[in-house]
């Protein structure tokens, strides 16, 4: 499946791409190690960028259409990998089983995973497609698939991940058409169920109480219990504060994260890591790589040779960009906590390897987008 590595291959190679993916990912190693300088995180994460970057070297090297032909059974092996967590093998962390261990594997996310094998099977099946308007069927159609992980991811349960899947599923039908009033009627829709289901839940229980308690927190802090729920966002917006002009470096003393008093700070609020060691100016240049990251994938698609090589960059660019801004907002006390990591910044294998596979199509859609 992997082609043999060309000049003309190396010549064409999106070199700022892959250098910017690794530059924010370095640069996570750093935060990491701010964050957490007596635990292993930041040298697992060094492990885990080696291991993702030979992923992402492969891919790059290997014709995405042929990745894209096999979407079928990467997108089955993947609702396997989901359907195990429900299973014994299933891992809890943190009170949440969305892991699976497995021999040799060992322990990991497939949630994360899963990912790439729904973002190619939504490009195999609309990709494939006519030009013009998207029917009702073909919608439905793409709402199934997509269906397939999110259900399972529900069920373990783990709504903020499942949360990250939903602008694969929009990119793929703005970009293949989708009707205006479908968009209406889906808005109008969301804007009556979303307060009726919020009633609904919290009446009957089905929405928790830990549930209701990350929403009030942003929505009415001064209802939120700052020893509870609330004491996230509350410890957050106080760490990015610390940071100031140009940040707090190894000030460890008076670090809101190295004191423990920063929840999960090498993963749910590694933005709020970096905006305290270095402060605005470290925080604008960390957005401002993104940015160009960003714009480097959203270039490769426009040069695709091909629908599907396009709707797979951007429903990956779609994605990062909801991750990023989810992520940031929950560390400004903007949004509640759903547990969303920063890509390449968090620490994890599992969404580190999945980022840097997801970048590897990308620069595998522009090495070849002069090919037909």
């Amino acid at each position: 499946m992997v082609a043999i590595i060309e000049k003309r291959d190396l010549k064409d190679f999106d070199w700022l791409t892959a250098l910017l993916a690794i530059a924010i990912a370095s640069f996570g190693v750093w935060q990491i190690h701010n964050a957490t300088p007596t635990e292993g995180y930041w040298s697992k994460q060094i492990i885990g960028i080696l291991i993702a970057l030979v992923a992402f070297i492969i891919v790059c090297f290997t014709d995405y259409r042929r990745l894209i032909d096999s979407a079928p059974i990467f997108y089955v092996g993947g609702l396997i990998l989901l359907f195990l967590v429900l299973t014994p093998l299933g891992v809890q962390v943190n009170g949440q089983k969305a892991w699976v261990r497995l021999p040799i594997v060992g322990q990991f996310q497939p949630s994360e995973f899963v990912k790439i094998p729904t973002v190619l099977m939504l490009a195999k099946y609309f990709g494939a497609r006519k030009s013009g308007n998207l029917r009702l069927k073909e919608m439905l159609i793409g709402g199934a698939i997509f269906a397939g992980p999110v259900v399972l991811i529900l069920l373990e349960p783990d709504a903020g991940q499942a949360i990250t899947y939903f602008p694969i599923l929009a990119a793929m039908f703005f970009l293949s058409g989708i009707k205006i009033r479908y968009v209406i009627i889906t808005v109008v829709a969301a804007a009556i169920l979303i307060p009726v289901a919020w009633t609904v839940g919290v009446k009957t229980g089905k929405i928790k109480r830990y549930q209701q308690e990350r929403i009030l927190a942003i929505t009415d802090p001064d209802s939120g219990d700052p020893r509870g729920y609330g004491y996230h966002t509350i410890q957050s917006t106080i760490t990015v504060g610390k940071g100031g002009l140009a940040g707090n470096q190894g000030d460890t003393e008076t670090s809101q994260s190295v004191l423990k008093f920063l929840p999960e700070p090498q993963t749910d609020f590694i933005f709020a890591v970096t905006a305290e060691n270095t402060g605005f100016i470290g925080c604008v240049s960390l957005l401002l790589a993104y940015a160009i990251l960003l714009s480097r994938m959203i270039a490769g698609a426009r040069e695709a040779s091909d629908r599907a090589g396009m709707l797979v960059i951007m429903s990956i660019v779609c994605g990062m960009v909801f991750q990023i801004f989810m992520n940031v907002g929950m560390a400004l006390g903007v949004l509640p906590v759903i547990g969303v990591p920063l890509p390449l910044m968090s620490a994890g294998l599992s969404a580190l390897l999945s980022t840097f596979v997801a970048i590897g199509f990308v620069v595998s859609v522009k090495l070849r987008r002069f090919v037909n």
